[in-house]
């Protein structure tokens, strides 16, 4: 499986500089739409052997612990209690796969990262999570996430170079954009977007989202129904 070089829509802060251009009102609506639809928890796999068949286009959901997977997957199909979010760092020790409407699987990953999660959580990223990125046929997109307000750790890095060696494209999404003034989150995403033209498996549009108050849900939405 390759890395694939989509085109998606996104929307930036006034004044970043992107080539993507902004998802129209009508690609807008369509996505509301798609993601409006019923989603619900189907099926968890602590190994490589429990993973559910392949079955329409999966959109999977990565990042340090806590930086807000279940929160964005709750905003993105509007139903705050489908993806349980927890205080607890390292408390997702599982794959967790979400049907919304037939048409796109969601999958919330374990969170990596977190200095005191048991030593078989970071285990399981080097051998399930790899596993499942590099041998899963329909898996389009790994959505990583970086919290606004944190600056890019050691992790995040190893977990782009693991992208790259499964090839398998991410595209990152920065959450709780709220957290942070303007000027800093503009420099942030100008950072990110060359972080992620460095790698071989990296989108270069950065998707910017708060779920707190909605800001970029709409366009994270377009840019992952494009996929369909």
């Amino acid at each position: 499986m390759a890395a694939r070089d989509d085109d998606d829509h996104g929307d930036a802060p006034e004044g970043l500089n992107l080539a993507v251009e902004p998802p129209t009102a009508e690609v807008l609506e369509a996505a509301r739409l798609i993601f409006a639809a019923p989603c619900r928890f189907f099926f968890a796999a602590q190994r490589l052997d429990q993973l559910p068949p392949p079955a329409g286009i999966e959109i999977a959901f990565a990042g340090r612990s806590n930086v807000g997977k279940s929160t964005l997957i709750n905003a993105l199909t509007g139903q705050n209690a489908l993806a349980r979010a927890s205080n607890t760092p390292g408390r997702t020790r599982q794959l967790n796969f979400f049907d919304l409407g037939g048409r796109l699987t969601l999958v919330d990953m374990p969170g990596y990262g977190y200095a005191q999660a048991e030593k078989k959580v970071k285990e399981d990223w080097q051998g399930l999570m790899f596993e499942y990125l590099r041998g899963r046929p329909n898996l389009r997109r790994v959505a990583l996430l970086m919290d606004a307000r944190v600056e890019v750790k050691e992790s995040d890095t190893a977990v782009m170079e693991l992208l790259d060696k499964a090839a398998v494209t991410f595209q990152i999404v920065v959450t709780k954009a709220d957290g942070i003034k303007p000027p800093a989150l503009e420099r942030k995403l100008e950072a990110l977007g060359a972080l992620a033209r460095k790698h071989a498996a990296g989108f270069p549009e950065v998707l910017v989202t708060s779920a707190r108050s909605g800001d970029g849900i709409p366009e994270a939405r377009a840019a992952f129904a494009s996929l369909i």
